[in-house]
């Protein structure tokens, strides 16, 4: 099986909106690795790895986000994959 690895950088008003608990929710439902964190930019850091449809999946559900996000941006590269065993928020 093919297995993709992204970081994804999110931008906007993304902190303070639960945007790391929606992101996670949405990508362990697409039975994806990895973490969601906030960055000290005001950005939300996203390490993803799963199948590569399911991984773009949960790239084009950032722009949504959680309800009251506003994104402006959405970043993504291909990284190397770690060995994550589930997807959580890192505080």
């Amino acid at each position: 099986m093919t297995i993709a690895a992204r970081q994804i950088t999110v931008s906007g008003k993304v902190q303070g909106v639960w945007f790391r608990k929606y992101t996670c929710d949405k990508a362990r439902e697409f039975g994806l690795k990895g973490t969601v964190q906030n960055l000290e930019t005001g950005q939300v850091l996203i390490h993803a790895i799963g199948p590569p449809q399911l991984v773009a999946s949960l790239e084009q559900w950032c722009w949504q986000g959680s309800p009251e996000s506003k994104v402006t941006d959405v970043r993504s590269v291909e990284v190397e994959p770690k060995p994550y065993t589930t997807f959580d928020i890192i505080e």
